[in-house]
């Protein structure tokens, strides 16, 4: 039973005081959360050389939740991607047991008639890793039957269903650029609760107001204490529109469960900041 919070990136502006090596700025995040998404996986393979980096600044008990390539996902829509995905996994290997789980973050296009190349893919993953799969068509939340499918399919496999839950971002017009933005690009999908997995993955973002990105996440404190009693042991990731306080955001989910749920292990203490004087 463990609890991973984390963030939706490890290196931020407004983060450079707790990161105060600009070369081991993944350690420094480290520091605050025990897991990341690993979003930039989805635009390039890393090479093995900086993956063997990620591995050196992270502890053993650190986890990555890593973005299959667009290549494999987007691109050839999870069929005849072999290349990509092998390059993908030879590339990662140093992370050991770092690695949490592989994200499969499909289109919205991607609907109930395309279950097959997504069967298909998982069926051909190597043992030993855990998947997690994050839908955007609407059939997957709106239809019962296409919604029952998918899942049916995950449980499998031994796969989890990612839910990426925005409604709280979407429960009022925007107020800012950082809002705006997010409007134009974040999936509009209604929130999804059901784990099927011992592993269970949420990412959750909320608003700039902080109290209401709190407010907003007290349905998944509930669902996360219970898991955790239940023997599971989930990873959430904490998003706003643009990040700025997520780490600390991050913290304080977890201690909002800690709340529900004492003997947890303690989250990593950062080190203290301290302004910077002209002497």
């Amino acid at each position: 039973m463990e609890l991973h919070v984390g963030c939706a990136q490890w290196t931020h502006p407004a983060w450079q005081d707790r990161q105060p090596n600009p070369r081991e700025r993944l350690r420094g995040y480290a520091n605050w959360c025990n897991a990341v998404e690993g979003n930039t996986t989805f635009y390039a393979t890393p090479t093995r050389q900086t993956v063997e980096s990620w591995a050196r600044q992270t502890a053993a008990d650190f986890r990555f939740v890593l973005k299959l390539p667009r290549a494999v996902t987007h691109e050839r829509r999870l069929r005849g991607a072999e290349p990509e995905l092998r390059e993908f996994l030879t590339a990662v290997e140093p992370l050991g047991s770092r690695l949490h789980a592989l994200w499969v973050q499909l289109p919205a296009s991607f609907g109930p008639t395309d279950l097959g190349a997504l069967w298909g893919l998982l069926r051909a993953l190597p043992d030993g890793h855990r998947t997690a799969v994050e839908v955007r068509h609407p059939a997957f939340f709106e239809d019962p039957r296409a919604r029952e499918q998918l899942a049916q399919l995950l449980d499998r496999a031994g796969a989890e269903w990612l839910p990426f839950d925005t409604t709280v971002l979407f429960a009022a017009r925007p107020t800012s650029p950082a809002e705006r933005d997010a409007w134009s690009k974040k999936p509009r999908v209604p929130r999804h609760m059901r784990a099927l997995t011992e592993h269970p993955i949420v990412r959750y973002i909320g608003r700039d107001d902080h109290g209401a990105t709190v407010a907003g996440w007290r349905p998944w404190v509930t669902a996360v204490a219970d898991w955790l009693r239940e023997g599971r042991s989930p990873t959430i990731f904490i998003h706003t529109p643009d990040n700025a306080e997520s780490l600390s955001l991050a913290r304080r989910f977890h201690a909002e469960v800690v709340a529900e749920v004492p003997g947890l292990d303690p989250l990593p203490e950062p080190a203290p900041t301290e302004p910077m004087t002209l002497f």
